[in-house]
């Protein structure tokens, strides 16, 4: 199962280290079960979308897979893949840009013809290089800001109920990004994601920000004495106030770091699909058992 992380800073930008696969057991042995590839995007001080990211396994390339990354934005996503659809290599690598916007994907959807001729319909199949479902999902919700004057968070809710409406549906968890706003969607309840709004020092009045799961690290001293909202498919230490988001829930968050919740979506895909309706590649990709459940 893909990994994602997703961070709001607040007004002013943050300095953050970020290790994709990092563990106490070896990065070799963790790499393998995540071997798709891995990516951390940020916004640099203009504006602009900063993407760094990895198509190959970590464990084939040592060096990208134990070096530190050292950003500073007011948003930052990150991504550890367990490829569904595409092959791998670096355009179907998360996280995806479009309009100066990032996105990450937990999930699969089927019916990809439906889904570009629907991209096509709009005009909006330059939009995707790839072969993954992820992609198409964004350039769907991309067109739609293009179409509305750009309300992102209207987007997010028009593609992903026509989505649910017209194509199989096994999970369309994403975390998306612009330099000042983060939205986060658990849909529906197959995969978990969870939000965190922490306090400075977090729950032990620490100094320093330290956020970690068997796949994505956080280190920042800037943010222990700061608040900040972090997304992430499992909790990432052990603050009580992680919560999980429930199924079909849709958050925005903004630079003053409050916590919107909506439930805009259909309660159920209409064409849902279960993991025995999956091929067994993509059954792989996102069984649990692909990964770690807990920090």
């Amino acid at each position: 199962m893909c990994r994602m992380f997703g961070m709001h800073a607040g007004k002013n930008p943050a300095r953050a280290t970020f290790w994709l696969v990092s563990a106490p057991d070896s990065l070799a042995q963790q790499s393998r079960k995540e071997p798709d590839g891995t990516g951390v995007g940020v916004f640099g001080p203009g504006g602009q979308a900063i993407v760094d990211k990895q198509p190959i396994a970590a464990y084939e390339d040592t060096q990208f897979a134990s070096e530190a990354r050292e950003l500073e934005s007011r948003t930052f996503v990150a991504h550890v893949r367990y490829a569904s659809t595409g092959e791998n290599s670096l355009v179907n690598t998360h996280p995806f840009e479009q309009d100066q916007r990032l996105l990450v994907h937990n999930g699969v959807l089927e019916g990809l013809d439906v889904l570009d001729a629907r991209l096509a319909e709009l005009g909006a199949t330059s939009l995707v290089h790839g072969q993954t479902d992820s992609e198409r999902m964004f350039a769907l919700i991309t067109v739609e800001a293009r179409r509305n004057g750009g309300d992102v968070g209207a987007a997010i809710v028009a593609a992903l109920t026509w989505i649910a409406q017209n194509i199989p549906v096994y999970a369309a968890n994403i975390v998306l990004t612009t330099a000042t706003e983060l939205w986060a969607l658990r849909y529906p309840e197959t995969h978990p994601l969870y939000v965190l709004r922490r306090d400075p020092g977090g729950n032990e009045g620490s100094t320093r920000l330290e956020a970690r799961t068997h796949r994505i690290s956080v280190h920042s001293d800037a943010m222990g004495e700061r608040p900040s909202v972090i997304i992430a498919t499992q909790p990432m230490d052990s603050d009580p106030g992680w919560r999980l988001m429930g199924a079909g829930e849709l958050l925005h968050v903004g630079e003053d770091l409050v916590v919107h919740s909506s439930a805009p979506l259909p309660p159920q895909p209409a064409h849902p699909l279960t993991l025995k309706d999956l091929s067994p590649h993509a059954a792989r990709s996102q069984h649990p058992a692909a990964a770690p459940a807990s920090p």
